[in-house]
């Protein structure tokens, strides 16, 4: 009854913002959230004047979002036209070389598998009807092959073998599972065995069907792409259709401690072993990506071992002699996704770059950088004739597709997808603001008004902490953390980019390193000192502080090491205790990086920044959060905080998501998180709202 009521206030107080009769000022809800779709994926067409793209289809009633694809002429006016409307999600689109065809992979049939729909519309066919779910695919230049990767077990022979054997196990009534290394589970799944293997297979005849398949990576085991995140850009296929590039870790013992992705070559024929290309190269290497003319490849790079946060660098390999230089060696920020311009003298690709994610160009020639757009945060940038196609999300827009002249002109947006769905919705107007950090260093964050915004008034802060935490919440749009889901309930909110946030440089990320307590700490006192001395809207006498993963780490150490500043706290899947979380945690090669070895290599420094050894000093409410299927930060880290805290007589709560990981993918359960976390922080601070 308490939170109903507080709720209710709160809403009345929005409704007294606005200054309309009492009408509430209509900020982003949840349940508008939901209902959004989602851009991705941009593609152009081989003549640079059309592009495909997915849109994710949000469905809040069915718990679900189904993905279809559609095309766009780039000619100004044009308006997109829906390619696919099957009841099952359909992705990744690709052209064949005439652009009469798009390629695509869809579950229509029962499993993932390749189809093909004439790009003017007509009826879609199947391309490939293998026994196992295809991952993701490549269509060859000249569209007589498709390379794809298929998750198998490595001794199986045939793909039917992989089908027949997983049955098998599906239908046994012995559940146990037998392992003789690590990895014995990743992010939310079990380890089966199986891994993603690249094959290769003939389109045949005139209804272009796929025809026997053959394996690539010869004696090679690991996953290409990697898992869980990995997708297409972990191979590619040579111009002249005789050789593929892929990016893998070899499976093994070290696996759950190594970040050392090589790049590989073979022959699309898969009848010789791979070719090891980046030898000696130690940290990860990936997104191998072909010059128009074959002979240079590109793909990201990272020097150290061991480091899934080092430096991102752009390499270039001639293919004709070996040699090898960085690009972007004097490019203090880490490169993103990338693609070759058609006359193959620059690479263009994203970076993050203080707060924000733009696109750049590298000249082939002398690796001079150079800036095309400006602030917010770019994805998947494709090279289509003179023009670059990305999506590009802001903090008070979600993903749209956008255009910019490769030579620096002015961007152009090309879709508006949800104006509809954001009609009347009122979005909390944002600013960066930089202070004077830890060890003087300059420090970057956003404030963001409450929908309903009224000069002269003081309102509450969801004061926010990024994960990661070598992360940023940079300049873009989130379904699962958005500041505007916050000012939407009446909320101000502050986020800083603390010591250890990506698009600073690569010092300032290092820095977090062996300090997880210490720099990235006074940054946040000092970033909400100065938000709060510099904005006189936000009232920094209620002010609830919330974060997941390492932010969710910082919920902890905050609750022991500066409690007597929030008036609540909310904890999502955080670290309560280094010691058992790096006995149980999956990727090894992030605690072992951050604290320089193993818990029993180097206890004292593990300690140096454990919450679990300042829990006497907790007196602040604190709401606990878990996935029960997060196996990166395991449930018994916040079933052990909410014990912490029960036992010494603390407001808190915890809620558990019995089906999702180390994040809430659902939308419905996206619907009830927010519902408790904003009825938590109603609790409060949903009274704190002055107004003159």
């Amino acid at each position: 009854m308490f939170r109903s009521f507080t709720r209710l206030a709160a809403l009345l107080s929005a409704a007294a913002l606005c200054g309309l009769s009492g009408a509430a000022a209509e900020g982003l809800t949840i349940e508008t959230l939901h209902s959004l779709d989602r851009v991705s994926g941009p593609v152009a067409n081989p003549g640079g004047d059309k592009v495909a793209f997915v849109v994710r289809e949000a469905d809040l009633e069915r718990n679900r979002g189904d993905s279809n694809i559609f095309i766009l002429a780039l000619a100004e006016g044009s308006a997109p036209q829906r390619l696919t409307n099957a009841p099952e999600s359909d992705s990744e689109p690709q052209w064949s070389p005439d652009g009469e065809t798009i390629f695509f992979l869809s579950s229509r049939s029962g499993s993932s598998q390749v189809w093909r729909k004439p790009a003017a519309g007509g009826r879609a066919r199947q391309v490939t009807d293998y026994p196992v779910d295809i991952a993701t695919f490549r269509l060859a230049h000249d569209a007589t092959h498709i390379v794809f990767a298929a998750a198998i077990y490595p001794e199986c022979a045939t793909l039917q073998c992989t089908a027949d054997r997983f049955q098998n196990v599906e239908d046994s009534p012995e559940t146990g599972i037998l392992y003789e290394s690590l990895f014995v589970r990743h992010w939310d799944s079990f380890k089966d065995g199986r891994r993603n293997t690249l094959f290769a297979a003939p389109i045949v005849g005139r209804r272009m069907t796929a025809g026997e398949p053959v394996r690539l990576m010869g004696g090679l085991v690991g996953d290409v792409p990697s898992v869980p995140f990995g997708g297409r850009d972990a191979f590619a296929i040579s111009p002249d259709n005789e050789t593929v590039y892929f990016s893998m870790r070899k499976a093994g013992p070290d696996e759950p401690r190594s970040t050392d992705f090589d790049i590989y070559s073979t022959v699309l024929t898969g009848d010789e072993e791979p070719i090891l290309l980046t030898e000696g190269m130690d940290g990860k290497d990936r997104e191998p990506t072909l010059s128009p003319d074959g002979g240079t490849l590109a793909f990201t790079s990272m020097a150290r071992a061991g480091y899934e946060s080092d430096q991102t660098d752009l390499m270039l390999m001639n293919l004709s002699n070996g040699e090898m230089r960085n690009l972007t060696e004097g490019f203090d920020r880490s490169v993103g996704e990338l693609t070759f311009t058609a006359d193959g003298e620059s690479v263009v690709f994203t970076a993050g770059d203080v707060g924000t994610h733009p696109v750049f160009t590298a000249s082939v020639s002398d690796g001079e950088v150079s800036r095309l757009t400006k602030g917010f945060n770019a994805s998947a940038p494709a090279v289509a004739g003179d023009h670059v196609i990305f999506t590009e999300r802001a903090l008070d827009r979600p993903a749209e597709l956008f255009a910019v002249p490769l030579d620096g002109g002015e961007k152009r947006q090309l879709t508006d997808i949800n104006s509809d769905s954001l009609a009347g919705v009122e979005m909390g107007a944002y600013e960066q603001f930089s202070f004077d950090g830890a060890e003087g260093a300059t420090v970057y964050g956003y404030v963001m008004k409450p929908a309903g915004y009224e000069e002269g008034g003081r309102y509450p802060v969801a004061f926010i902490i990024h994960g990661g935490p070598q992360g940023s919440f940079s300049e873009g749009w989130s379904y699962r953390w958005n500041p505007q889901v916050y000012a939407g309930a009446g909320y101000a909110v502050v986020f800083v980019d603390f010591h250890g946030s990506t698009g600073y440089g690569q010092e300032f990320t290092d820095s977090i390193n062996e300090d997880w307590g210490g720099k990235p700490l006074v940054d946040l006192q000092l970033g909400l000192a100065a938000a709060v001395d510099q904005y006189d809207w936000l009232n920094g006498e209620k002010v609830c502080a919330l974060g997941a993963s390492y932010g969710g780490y910082m919920i902890n150490w905050i609750a022991g090491n500066w409690p007597d500043r929030f008036d609540c706290l909310v904890n999502h899947d955080g670290l309560f205790d280094l010691r058992s979380f790096y006995y149980s945690t999956e990727e090894l090669w992030f605690p072992e990086w951050d604290f320089s070895g193993a818990y029993f290599e180097n206890a004292e420094l593990y300690e140096r920044w454990n919450p679990v050894t300042h829990i006497g000093n907790w007196e602040t409410p604190m709401m606990v959060i878990q996935g029960l299927k997060d196996y990166r930060v395991p449930p018994e880290q916040s079933f052990a905080a909410f014990t912490a805290l029960q036992r010494q007589d603390i407001e808190s709560q915890l809620l558990i998501f019995p089906d999702e990981n180390h994040w809430v993918l659902k939308p419905q359960n996206s619907v009830q998180w927010h519902r408790e976390v904003l009825g938590w922080l109603d609790r409060y601070i949903g009274d704190g709202t002055e107004r003159d």
